[in-house]
C-alpha cells in the first residue's frame, strides 16, 4: 500500500510518466566526451516544451538506486569536497614573478566584457618532464581553450602560451592571471597580452580556471599519464565544456558568449 502510494506522489510519478527523459539523461551523460551535465539537461529538455523532474530530483533518484545511471556516472560529484587551505600561512615570501591580481583592472573583477582570462596547467603525472595540459578559461564566457604540451619547464609553458596567443589573436586576450607555480616563471616576456599572477596559495584569485580544471578530471584523471592524448581528442573535450549549457550564463553556452573560441 505505502509504495503504491509513493508512486503516486509527484517525486515518484516521473520514473513512469518520464521514461523517454530518463532514457535521453542517460544516453547524453554516458556520452564521451559529454557535454551535459545532469542540471543542464535538465534545462535543455525543459526549453523544448517538455515536462521532466527537477535537477535536485534526478539527483535524488539517482542516490537511491532507481535509475540506471548511478554515480560513477557523475565523477565531479563524487569528488566534490570542500579544499582546505591549512597551510596558506606558510612560505609568504615566495617569489612573484610579475604583477600580482590586485594590478588588475576593475574590468576583470567585474567581469564587464570578454578578453580576460586565467590560467594554469593540469597534470596527469608530477614530473616535470611529464606532458600536461595548459588550460585558459575566460572570466566572462567560462570559454575554454586546452593546449598539449610535452614537459611543464618554464620555457616550453612560455612558447605554448605565446603561440596560443599568436594563433587566435592577441586582440582576444586583453589579461591572463597565472598560479604563481615556477613552470610559469618566464610568462611577463609574453608578447600581447598582459600577465597577472596570484598571490602564493590564493587559488581562488583564479577560481573560475580552478573550477573549469576540475571539470576537466573527469576527461583526464589525476595519476594517469597524458603522453597517449591525442589532439582530436583534446579538441572534443574542448568543445563539449564550451557547448554545455551553464546555470551561471543562465543555461547558454560559452560558445554562445564567445562565438569566435567556440
Amino acid at each position: 500500500m505505502h509504495d503504491r502510494k509513493r508512486d503516486r506522489t509527484g517525486h515518484y510519478a516521473f520514473l513512469k510518466t518520464g521514461r523517454a527523459f530518463f532514457k535521453a539523461l542517460a544516453r547524453e551523460l554516458t556520452r564521451k566526451p559529454r557535454v551535459h551535465s545532469v542540471d543542464s539537461f535538465v534545462h535543455f529538455y525543459r526549453d523544448q516544451g517538455k515536462a521532466c523532474p527537477s535537477t535536485t530530483t534526478v539527483y535524488r533518484y539517482i542516490d537511491a538506486g532507481l535509475l540506471e545511471l548511478d554515480n560513477m556516472t557523475l565523477p565531479k560529484k563524487l569528488r566534490r569536497r570542500i579544499k582546505g587551505y591549512k597551510n596558506a600561512h606558510k612560505r609568504k615570501n615566495k617569489k612573484i614573478y610579475g604583477g600580482s591580481t590586485e594590478l588588475r583592472p576593475a574590468a576583470v573583477n567585474d567581469r564587464t566584457g570578454v578578453g580576460h582570462w586565467e590560467g594554469d596547467l593540469v597534470k596527469g603525472i608530477r614530473l616535470a618532464d611529464e606532458p600536461a595540459l595548459m588550460t585558459l578559461t575566460e572570466r566572462y564566457s567560462r570559454t575554454e581553450i586546452i593546449v598539449k604540451i610535452p614537459d611543464y619547464h618554464a620555457g616550453t609553458c612560455l612558447k605554448a602560451l605565446q603561440d596560443t596567443i599568436d594563433d587566435y589573436g592577441a586582440k582576444e586576450f586583453e589579461s591572463i592571471t597565472f598560479d604563481n607555480g615556477s613552470e610559469f616563471a618566464k610568462l611577463s616576456e609574453i608578447v600581447g597580452t598582459q600577465i597577472y599572477f596570484a598571490h602564493p596559495y590564493s587559488p581562488w584569485e583564479r577560481g573560475t580556471n580552478e573550477n573549469a580544471n576540475g571539470l576537466l578530471r573527469e576527461f583526464f584523471p589525476k595519476g594517469k599519464s597524458l603522453r597517449a592524448v591525442t589532439l582530436v581528442e583534446i579538441q572534443a573535450v574542448q568543445s563539449a565544456l564550451n557547448h554545455r549549457p551553464r546555470r551561471i550564463l543562465n543555461y547558454l553556452r560559452p560558445c554562445d558568449y564567445y562565438r569566435c573560441m567556440a
